[in-house]
């Protein structure tokens, strides 16, 4: 059975961000909140609990995965990103945004869209899910909480406890969430493309 921590929306308490980066350091996945619902997280190079999550989601191989960013900091580490692209990511984050890049070679193949050889980056305005990314000083791997056969993100902890808590290793629960995924904007080529409208405005991209 899972852990179920309740952490304060605003100001989440030290001690349990803490124990929580913890769980990931020693090989768990969390369910954690964002701030478009909740999703599912581990760490970059644990390829053992990403398999855990891609059963849990029931993803294949061609399947987005994100790094949450607590900063753009990390951008050119994993991405190959242009100054126009720069400049859109850094006037549109933090916030309800996944940016779709071209992947460099510090991000493990199995995290890439098989085939474009791509991935998603993210840097959230959720301060739970900033305050786990500025604690295990590093990107987390990470994918919106949307279980089978469902087209929205999970938004209630309780009912994710009662759904997953076999499943995972730590339930964070920060509160009822909206329900809307993010807006997803693809930059691989010379003109943004909105693969996706949720819940950042995509006019900037269009």
């Amino acid at each position: 059975m899972s852990q179920f921590f309740y952490i304060h929306q605003d100001n989440p308490q030290p001690r349990l961000i803490s124990q929580s980066v913890e769980f990931l350091r020693k090989g768990g996945v969390i369910v954690y909140p964002t701030d478009s619902g909740y999703a599912l997280g581990c760490m970059l190079e644990d390829k053992h609990a990403m398999e855990r999550i891609c059963r849990i989601r029931q993803l294949d191989s061609n399947h987005n995965f994100t790094l949450m960013c607590r900063d753009l900091s990390e951008l050119s580490t994993y991405a190959h990103v242009d100054n126009s692209a720069f400049r859109l990511i850094k006037n549109n984050t933090p916030g309800n945004y996944t940016f779709i890049l071209k992947a460099t070679k510090e991000v493990p193949r199995r995290l890439m869209n098989e085939k474009r050889k791509t991935i998603g980056l993210r840097v959230p305005s959720n301060p739970i899910a900033l305050a786990l990314l500025a604690e295990l000083n590093e990107p987390m791997m990470s994918t919106t909480l949307m279980l089978p056969g469902n087209d929205f993100a999970e938004s209630d902890p309780e009912e994710i406890r009662d759904t997953l808590s076999k499943h995972v290793d730590l339930i964070i629960n920060g509160g009822y969430l909206g329900q809307q995924p993010t807006t997803v904007v693809d930059l691989t080529d010379e003109s943004p493309v909105v693969a996706r409208v949720g819940a950042g405005d995509p006019t900037p991209f269009r």
